[in-house]
């Protein structure tokens, strides 16, 4: 028996070329994470639609569920970034809930897990280290936010710098790692039970002989536990770091500096 671990097929090619960016090549391929990707975000669409389509101040239970998980998210948002931190609970919520639906749609067995490709868990990782960047520089000024990489002292300035860089590195690596891992692992467990039923059980007649007694239900439990539970603490891991980040970016107003809280003041007024 032959297995074969690939990465996500491609299943057309667009009839024209998307623009390049300074940064990026475009690709025009549409491929499985693209389509999961798709799916994820209609599915959540969906289920958003369905839950707030009839709100009332007597709610349903699903009302009260959905009030309830809410409420949970925005209270750990408050007790990790702050009370004054709670604008980025949409954001917080919206990337834990596609993790979540990106890796579960990979049970289906018709869809692959988008969290299985580093493409996805890198650009998400960009996205956070770029509300970092920016919240640094906007609340601590520029010249601050690079004399922050000379700290303590000048020497460390390399360290510092490896160690930024590493941030959304090691963010996109452990989710992506974790996820793939667990589909390559399950598909080679499931490979050797396969052979392992194929070669014990050759001297059953015909049909017989090729049923994979020993792959009945192991694979499956894996499957279970790599992609739900696995996937809920990575989607949780990836949610809390950035949280951690963001909101080390994001201090309350009275350990910003000066001329930050004077421009704060201005605008309240």
């Amino acid at each position: 028996m032959e297995l074969e671990v690939n990465g996500p097929k491609v299943y057309f090619e667009l009839p024209f070329d998307l623009p390049d960016t300074a940064i990026f090549t475009m690709k025009n391929l549409i491929t499985q994470t693209t389509v999961t990707l798709l799916a994820s975000t209609l599915l959540l669409i969906i289920i958003s639609l369905i839950v707030t389509r009839k709100l009332s101040k007597r709610p349903g239970g699903l009302q009260v569920v959905a009030e309830k998980l809410v409420t949970m998210l925005y209270n750990l948002v408050e007790d990790t970034m702050g009370k004054h931190n709670l604008k980025f609970a949409p954001y917080i919520g919206t990337l834990f809930l596609s993790s979540i639906v990106c890796t579960l749609l990979g049970m289906t067995n018709i869809l692959r897990s988008a969290t299985a490709d580093l493409s996805v868990t890198a650009a998400w990782a960009l996205v956070t280290t770029g509300m970092v960047w920016y919240n640094n520089i906007k609340n601590f000024g520029f010249s601050a936010w690079l004399k922050g990489f000379t700290e303590p002292i000048v020497v460390m300035t390399p360290m510092n710098i490896v160690s930024e860089i590493a941030n959304p590195v090691s963010m996109a690596f452990r989710h992506f790692g974790n996820v793939a891992g667990g589909s390559v692992l399950t598909a080679l467990i499931y490979g050797a039970l396969t052979a392992a039923s194929s070669a014990l059980f050759s001297w059953l007649p015909g049909v017989l002989s090729e049923i994979p007694f020993l792959a009945a239900g192991i694979p499956a439990f894996l499957s279970v536990y790599f992609d739900l539970f696995s996937g809920f603490v990575q989607a949780l891991v990836f949610s809390l770091l950035t949280m951690v980040y963001v909101g080390g970016a994001c201090p309350p107003v009275e350990e910003l500096p000066e001329s930050r809280r004077k421009k704060l003041d201005k605008k309240a007024k």
